[in-house]
C-alpha cells in the first residue's frame, strides 16, 4: 500500500465512524422524543423539570465513571472555563430547554422540524464567514429541511393555540442548536467528549435547579415508574446519544453532522410505525427518503480534505 493511500484510508474510516455515532444518537434522540411528550401530556411534568432531572442522571452516572477510571478528564484548564461555562448555558440549558418546552407547547413533529433547520443556519454561518457552499452541501440541506417538513408535517392540536411566545422559543431551538454545534466542535479539539459533556451538563443542570430548586421536585410525590422514565430520559436521550453525537462530531464536519441528525425524525416515525402500528402516509415515506438522500449527500464529502472555517468554528 503506498504512503498516500494510507491516510486517505484512515480518514475514511474516520468519516465512516463518525456518520455510524451520530445516526446512532439520532436514533436514540428519535426514539425518546416521544417518552419524553408522554411526561409531558400524561404525567403532567413539567418539561424544565425533565430537563433538569435527565441532566441531573447523566451526572451522576457519568462523574463517578470518570472519578473512578479517567479521573484526569475531569480536568479543565483555567482559562478554558469561560468558553464551558458558555457552552454549558447557551448551548446545552438552551438546547435542551427549548427543545422540550417546544415538544410541550407544539408537538412533537413541529419542535422536530423548527430544531433541524439548524443545518441551514449553520452554512448560512459558513457563508456569512467566507466560505462558499458548495451545490453538495446546499442540496443536502435543502433535502433534510424538505423532508423533515414532509415527515411531520400537519400541525399538532395542541399547537392550534400557542402563543406567539411558544413559536418565538420553538423557532429560537433552531439558533441555539446550530451555536451548540459549531461551538462545541472547537471545545472537542482540546478535550474528550466525556470532559466538555460532564462539566456542560454539570452546569446546565445547576441553572435549571435554579428555576426549579430540587426541594419542589421533591416535595411533588413522583412515583417510581416517573422516576424511572427520568433516569430513561437522563440515558437514552442525554448521556449516550450527546456521548455517540460528540464522538461523531470530533471525526466530521459541523454542518455534515448536523444533516446526519435529522435522520432523528425517520427514526421517530419509523418507530411508532413499527412499535404502535401507526400508518405512514404516502407523504411521509418521500420525506423520509429525502432526509436520508440528504444524510448520504452530507456524508459523501471528501473526508480527507482539509478542514474549513465552519468545521472548526
Amino acid at each position: 500500500m503506498s504512503g498516500t493511500a494510507t491516510p486517505a484510508a484512515a480518514a475514511k474510516r474516520r468519516a465512516a465512524q463518525g456518520r455510524l455515532l451520530v445516526f446512532a444518537a439520532a436514533t436514540l434522540w428519535g426514539t425518546s422524543a416521544t417518552l419524553a411528550r408522554f411526561v409531558f401530556h400524561d404525567r403532567q411534568v413539567s418539561p424544565f423539570v425533565v430537563v433538569e432531572l435527565r441532566l441531573a442522571f447523566a451526572v451522576m452516572v457519568l462523574g463517578p465513571w470518570l472519578f473512578f477510571t479517567r479521573r484526569d478528564a475531569l480536568r479543565v484548564r483555567r482559562e478554558d472555563w469561560a468558553y464551558i461555562a458558555i457552552l454549558a448555558l447557551l448551548g446545552v440549558a438552551t438546547v435542551q430547554g427549548s427543545y422540550y418546552y417546544t415538544i410541550s407547547r407544539l408537538g412533537v413533529g413541529l419542535a422536530i422540524l423548527l430544531q433541524y433547520l439548524a443545518p441551514a443556519i449553520i452554512v448560512a454561518w459558513g457563508v456569512l464567514r467566507g466560505r462558499a457552499a458548495s451545490a453538495r452541501t446546499l442540496a443536502s440541506v435543502i433535502a433534510a429541511t424538505g423532508g423533515t417538513a414532509l415527515l411531520v408535517g400537519g400541525v399538532h392540536a395542541s399547537a392550534a393555540g400557542a402563543r406567539p411566545l411558544d413559536w418565538a422559543v420553538g423557532f429560537a431551538s433552531a439558533f441555539f442548536f446550530a451555536f451548540y454545534i459549531l461551538y462545541s466542535k472547537r471545545g472537542l479539539g482540546r478535550y474528550r467528549p466525556e470532559t466538555v459533556l460532564f462539566w456542560t451538563f454539570t452546569i446546565a443542570g445547576a441553572f435549571w435547579a435554579c428555576v426549579t430548586p430540587p426541594w419542589r421536585i421533591a416535595a411533588a410525590g413522583y412515583d417510581r415508574s416517573l422516576w424511572l422514565m427520568f433516569f430513561a430520559l437522563g440515558m437514552f436521550s442525554t448521556l449516550v446519544p450527546f456521548t455517540f453525537f460528540y464522538k461523531g462530531l470530533e471525526r466530521m464536519p459541523a454542518a455534515e453532522a448536523s444533516v446526519v441528525a435529522t435522520l432523528e425524525p425517520v427514526v421517530a416515525l419509523f418507530s411508532a410505525w413499527a412499535f404502535l402500528g401507526e400508518a405512514l402516509s404516502l407523504r411521509q415515506w418521500f420525506g423520509a427518503a429525502l432526509v436520508l438522500a440528504a444524510s448520504l449527500l452530507a456524508s459523501a464529502q471528501d473526508p480527507a480534505r482539509p478542514p474549513t472555517p465552519v468545521d472548526c468554528a
